[in-house]
């Protein structure tokens, strides 16, 4: 039931934004990836959609799934997911909500920041986590 309300929060949402189409399909893209490789234990594929900037401060894979293991587990091991609102803050950078059921089956709210790099794809240069009710029934 929370996967479906949750689905229809994201459609309502989605159809509101700013950003193009192709734009969201890309922010998109990028967080499915990271989350679907975090499930799938695949830390360099995660690490993948990390932007520059994060690289910078977790040079290494292992940096990197440490700070989000210890700092994100909803993110790290999410039960489920869907997006939530989105909205274009420049050409080049993106605000994606996503709505989270995380490993605890308590609901929480990921807001992702997303840059346009220069081969045309979206990669995550933020995320940042509160509990939430937003999929509570």
């Amino acid at each position: 039931m929370r996967l479906l309300l949750a689905a229809a929060v994201s459609v309502l949402t989605t159809f509101g934004a700013m950003a193009g189409e192709a734009e969201v399909r890309s922010a998109q893209a990028a967080i499915d990836g990271q989350l679907r490789a975090f499930l799938a234990d695949d830390g360099a594929g995660a690490y993948r959609f990390a932007a520059p900037n994060v690289k910078r401060i977790f040079p290494t894979v292992e940096a990197f799934m440490g700070m989000v293991t210890n700092g994100y587990a909803p993110v790290r091991r999410p039960k489920n997911y869907a997006f939530g609102k989105v909205q274009e803050m420049s050409p080049t950078s993106i605000v994606q909500q996503v709505l989270i059921v995380g490993p605890d089956g308590k609901d929480y709210e990921a807001v992702y920041t997303l840059e346009l790099q220069p081969d045309g794809t979206h990669l995550i240069t933020g995320c940042s986590l509160r509990a939430s009710n937003a999929l509570s029934i």
